[in-house]
């Protein structure tokens, strides 16, 4: 065995692997990152056509919250004030001309913590 560790093919070998496993690792989290903010985009999307449509109150995304919580109990993210975030974050998105495949496309690369900032401060 410590014939092949000292083998400099072994070590380059090694070495090729473990950079084709953390690229395949980056690009599963970006991957991930991607969906779970197109699921943020298509969540503010429904609450706000929702709530404009049916003409209901602010607290309805309270009884959302809850009733997800309970179907996803093992899943983050679906907090009242996280809700709240997705509908705004939606609206502060899609309000402008802009077509709204590029729209999510351009805030598809931003962190949803980044996002939640900027909510914050054009709030």
């Amino acid at each position: 065995m410590k014939i092949i560790k000292s083998n400099k093919e072994y070590i380059l070998w090694v070495k090729e692997l473990k950079e084709l496993i953390a690229g395949s690792q980056i690009k599963a989290s970006i991957s991930v990152n991607r969906e779970l903010l197109w699921l943020y985009w298509s969540i503010g999307k429904s609450i706000s056509e929702k709530v404009e449509k049916m003409n209901w109150g602010s607290s309805v995304v309270e009884e959302l919250s809850k009733d997800l919580k309970k179907i996803f109990p093992n899943q983050k993210g679906f907090s009242r004030s996280n809700l709240f975030y997705m509908k705004k974050w939606f609206e502060l998105y899609s309000s402008g001309n802009i077509e709204s495949e590029k729209i999510q496309q351009l805030v598809g690369q931003i962190p949803w913590g980044q996002n939640v900032l900027i909510i914050t401060v054009l709030s």
